[in-house]
């Protein structure tokens, strides 16, 4: 599957919501299942990303969300949290903001990064602490601040602080919450019919993506939180009702379940890692890989020979032009991003290195492929 950038992606989504909110742009496409004039009906509008939550694991399950659901739609490349929620902000594709993945390299700072924590991927103290901004790397200005609404963010209270949530945030107003109970009160409060202006909220739940990680996407433990989530959200609609809310619920991307036998360890392949200069960045499921001058050949003849049926490879290059992070002219920084080389992993694979330090990686379900599972989110609307 490939992503959708011209009418029923992510992306467009957000161009439809950013211009029924006033603002002007982007140059996407809205999207082709909510037009922007719906949005501009309603006096507020609560966004709802609901992390990890793929179209096909709520389209199998009934329940007060899929009874809303009105259509299918695709995330971005890759489907990720880092690249998915940073579209969500500043309502441009990876191709704008280059924000590529969990592990990404900063040219600008000479490391490998965990870039939602902002630190290195090594460990160590917050970025931040040396004077830096997540502002300063990503080239895509805050959606936030360029809507002719009020703006708040409903952030869980050990995220609402953090570096990435002030940069992309803006000049929006933050507010931490604890638990589901609390995230709807706090949302239904913002939203009653006392606001004296129009208000749009963005509103973030994590705990599915966390569990279905440690879990699996199939495990009893999702599909209890699950059960939980989707009982909130009916609670959450009825808080609304009367309000002139358009509540949009919408996921970052899906997950697929993996095996031991699909995992691909880079320490089982010391000439593949003798190619590299870093290490690999992106997903598990999408990694890029940096090269050491003069190995080119070695490298593609290495993966041609022993890896064509756990990856294809791809000069990343291609994949940026032939618009896999979206369409227009890339951001400078996208090359520095992707490295030399992209490994798209097939069926349910990945692959992984490891630092000294870094435990073992023990994930079971996991994203950031081009499956169907991964790329396929939910678009679901309510009007209360």
């Amino acid at each position: 599957m490939r992503p959708d950038y011209e009418g029923g992606g992510l992306v467009n989504l957000m161009v439809s919501l950013a211009r029924g909110l006033g603002a002007q742009g982007p140059p996407y496409a809205p999207c082709a299942s909510l037009a922007p004039a719906e949005v501009a009906g309603a006096r507020h509008v609560l966004l709802l990303l609901l992390d990890g939550l793929g179209y096909e694991f709520l389209a199998a399950r009934g329940g007060a969300l899929a009874a809303h659901l009105r259509a299918r739609m695709s995330s971005v490349f890759p489907p990720t949290t880092a690249a998915a929620v940073t579209t969500v902000l500043t309502a441009t594709a990876p191709q704008r903001h280059a924000v590529t993945g969990w592990f990404q390299y900063l040219r600008e700072l000479g490391l490998v990064s965990a870039f939602l924590p902002f630190r290195a991927r090594w460990g160590g103290p917050p970025l931040e602490r040396a004077g830096l901004s997540v502002a300063d790397l990503v080239p895509a200005p805050p959606l936030l601040d360029r809507l002719d609404a009020e703006a708040w963010c409903l952030l869980p209270a050990d995220l609402v602080d953090s570096a990435y949530s002030r940069a992309l945030a803006g000049t929006a107003h933050r507010a931490g919450y604890r638990g589901l109970d609390d995230l709807v009160a706090r949302a239904a409060h913002l939203l009653d019919g006392s606001a004296p202006r129009r208000r749009f909220v963005y509103a973030y739940w994590p705990e599915l993506d966390r569990l279905a990680h440690i879990h699996g996407i199939g495990a009893p433990a999702v599909q209890s939180h699950f059960e939980l989530l989707d009982a909130a959200f009916a609670r959450l609609l009825a808080a609304l009702r009367g309000s002139d809310t358009l509540v949009v619920a919408i996921a970052d991307h899906g997950f697929v379940d993996i095996g031991p036998g699909d995992v691909v360890r880079l320490e089982d392949h010391p000439q593949l890692a003798e190619c590299l200069r870093l290490p690999l960045c992106g997903e598990p499921r999408t990694a890029y890989c940096y090269l050491r001058p003069g190995m080119v050949r070695r490298f593609e003849r290495y993966v041609a020979e022993r890896l064509s049926a756990e990856c294809d490879l791809h000069p990343s290059s291609d994949l940026v032009a032939a618009g896999w992070f979206g369409p227009g002219e890339p951001a400078p920084a996208l090359a520095e991003r992707v490295g030399d080389y992209v490994l798209r992993m097939k069926g349910n694979r990945v692959i992984k290195d490891r630092l000294p330090g870094e435990p073992e990686f023990r994930q079971i379900g996991v994203h950031g492929g081009s499956s169907a599972a991964e790329l396929s989110i939910p678009l679901v609307l309510a009007q209360c």
